[in-house]
């Protein structure tokens, strides 16, 4: 499939860029070097009258993208979040990138979900509307369920949009190996990387069950959560290219001078908006990974409504904690814990000078913390930790990508509702109360009977273990006895620390219950 045939498409692709004035910008974005720009020049340039004109009023880029089709808008939207990959300018632009696509016929959408879900429309829902909204993937209709008359909105997946990312995506995979075989140095891009990424990722979005789970998912974590509400999937009303959720009834949140006219607290929407994210990323490890306006509603009661479930962030656990180090360190400007941090986790090679390393973190703290309230950036601080990190040898950690990308989103939406919002003081409270919960003595008990449990898992399975090596140890040759002596001693050592870590745990889980 990823053959000399997807030429044609790069071709058009190419034309579009260059007649919309994308080309060069792009180019920069990504500082390109002298043999790609030429490719580029010459998939585009000569053909640029075959390109689509786009929509003038766009910015060149997402003119372009926007014009190229579905595909490459969900592309685009995808790169928002891998500044690494485009620069932090473009990322930027790309975060703004709007769905600008012509909704298809009401009468297609009813034919999808009634082979979907196998019964008459009329049968499912007593109301049925028009495309509320449009999207690179599937558009949205307002309904209302017959049996119980409970309103919901019914997204449902653009006909033949699988076979038209799968050509689409096939033609990205062509592109980023012939970009790097022109140059080996866009390899430190890792361009195929990327692709398979979005494909990965455009794949979940094409089954629409996933998102339900992700939704489901995501509701269970915060159903205790005060300040915002999540649509609920209905999955008897959900197929793979069907999703059901409740009707999220709201103001956008991007509609500020409606805000301000129903009465809302708008400097307290911002800090709700901000808390709720960290809240998400550290407690829970899963966050909505693509808050942006278009995602956020605020209820008649001043509750946050986040829908739409594309895309999702997920953290292990030791990661969070070693982000909420970094944050505190940063919140109490302690740059000596923030270099520790980072060398213990094993971010920065050991190699390195920390105390140097900490010299620099203050080079990119301080300035931030001098700056008024409205200039305080958690997102830039971020960005500027990245570039000392990679200065100091610190490897691309994609999870922390994606939860600075979303960072950014989330800060920029916050402000929209409060330019002044000191950013450091609304986070604070949640970074301290997860570091409270996870790293104090409660956090150290809850550690130590998971490893008491892990060994309990495992205690049956000792007996044997030791019936099948002992005897192995035992008619070893000298030489290799002694070796495998230490190595038993280990064990049996192992072992011990094992049964007192199992013994405190049980004490503690006690004195702590």
């Amino acid at each position: 499939m990823r053959g000399p045939h997807n030429i044609w498409r790069l071709i058009r692709t190419g034309a579009t860029f260059e007649r919309t004035g994308a080309m060069k910008v792009a180019l920069d974005a990504v500082n390109a070097p002298a043999r790609v720009r030429f490719a580029a020049r010459v998939l585009g340039w000569p053909f640029a009258w075959l390109g689509y004109k786009g929509d003038p009023a766009l910015p060149p880029v997402t003119r372009a993208i926007t014009a190229l089709g579905p595909a490459y808008v969900k592309f685009g939207q995808i790169l928002s979040t891998r500044p690494d990959v485009v620069g932090v300018e473009l990322a930027n632009q790309l975060t703004m990138l709007q769905d600008r696509l012509p909704p298809f016929p009401t009468e297609t959408a009813i034919a999808t979900i009634e082979s979907a879900l196998g019964d008459p429309v009329d049968v499912l829902f007593c109301e049925f509307s028009d495309p509320v909204a449009a999207a690179s993937i599937a558009q949205v209709h307002r309904a209302r369920r017959a049996d119980n008359g409970r309103e919901v909105a019914v997204k449902v997946l653009r006909p033949g949009i699988e076979g038209a990312f799968r050509r689409d995506i096939d033609a990205f995979h062509f592109a980023a190996s012939m970009i790097e075989r022109l140059s080996p140095a866009t390899r430190r891009l890792r361009p195929r990387d990327v692709i398979s990424h979005f494909e990965s990722v455009v794949t979940g979005e094409l089954d629409l069950r996933l998102e339900a789970a992700s939704a489901s998912e995501f509701a269970e974590n915060t159903a205790g959560d005060a300040g915002m509400e999540v649509p609920k999937p209905h999955w008897h009303l959900s197929a793979r290219r069907v999703l059901s959720t409740d009707w999220a009834e709201g103001v956008p949140m991007g509609d500020v001078a409606a805000l301000r006219a129903a009465g809302h607290d708008l400097p307290q929407l911002g800090a709700n908006v901000l808390q709720l994210f960290l809240r998400h990323a550290l407690r829970d490890g899963y966050f909505h990974a693509d808050m942006h306006q278009g995602n956020l509603k605020v209820a008649a009661d001043g509750d946050i409504i986040i829908y739409d479930f594309g895309i999702m962030g997920e953290i292990d656990e030791y990661t969070r904690r070693v982000y909420a180090e970094i944050l505190m360190g940063f919140i109490q400007r302690d740059y000596e814990r923030v270099a520790r941090v980072h060398f213990e986790a094993g971010y920065v090679p050991r190699d390195r000078d920390m105390l140097e390393f900490a010299r620099a973190l203050r080079a990119v703290g301080e300035p931030i913390f001098g700056a008024d309230a409205s200039r305080i950036s958690m997102a830039n601080l971020l960005a500027y930790l990245f570039e000392v990190t990679e200065r100091f040898g610190m490897a691309t950690r994609t999870e922390l990508i994606l939860l600075q990308r979303t960072m950014v989103v989330v800060e920029g939406v916050a402000r929209s509702l409060d330019p002044q919002i000191n950013m450091w003081e609304v986070a604070r409270p949640v970074v301290e109360s997860y570091i409270r919960d996870s790293l104090g003595p409660r956090a150290a008990a809850r550690d130590m009977m998971r490893i008491a449990q892990l060994m309990g898992r495992f205690a049956p399975l000792l007996p044997d273990f030791l019936d099948q090596r002992m005897p192995e140890l035992l008619r070893a040759p000298p030489a290799t006895r002694v070796e495998d002596t230490g190595r038993r001693g280990d064990l049996l050592r192992g072992m011990v620390a094992g049964a007192v870590i199992a013994v405190l745990a049980m004490a503690l889980g006690l004195v702590l219950a």
